[in-house]
């Protein structure tokens, strides 16, 4: 499941439903990820652009891995402008064993930190300044210099 969102995430209402809706599925991990933005180097929050077709397209690929091991993939991420100490992102993963669970949470986050067509900007100053020292290349894409 794959969710896009306006804005920060609302943390406790995403992470509360999907509980509700997994928790009857014979599931026996349910691991989370929150990312935060951080108050740094004067920024006031984070703004983020989604190429939609190529972040479908990788969360399948991810879906499909994580099904060969019986677990499921979740993942919401905010579009546009998100404050600082809020959230941007979340993922999880259900699995019927944590140690399932936990490798698969660890690799998938690394994965989207390198490979996710999502674009990163600063808020400073009222103004999206592209955050290229913090950005990934995409592999292919041939873009980012």
């Amino acid at each position: 499941m794959l969710e896009l969102h306006d804005g920060p995430l609302h943390v406790e209402e995403i992470t509360n439903r999907w509980f509700n809706e997994m928790r009857d599925k014979n599931y026996g991990a349910y691991i989370p990820f929150i990312g935060i933005v951080r108050d740094e180097q004067g920024i006031s929050g984070l703004s983020f652009d989604i190429y939609e077709p190529i972040l479908n397209s990788w969360f399948e690929t991810w879906q499909e891995k994580a099904k060969k091991e019986g677990a499921y993939l979740l993942m919401a991420h905010s579009r546009g402008d998100v404050p600082n100490h809020t959230s941007s992102y979340i993922s999880a993963v259900v699995s019927p064993q944590r140690k399932v669970a936990l490798k698969f949470i660890n690799d998938f986050v690394e994965d989207f930190k390198a490979s996710a067509p999502i674009w990163k900007y600063d808020l400073i100053d009222g103004k999206r300044v592209y955050a290229k020292e913090r950005s990934t290349a995409l592999k292919g894409a041939g873009l980012l210099k």
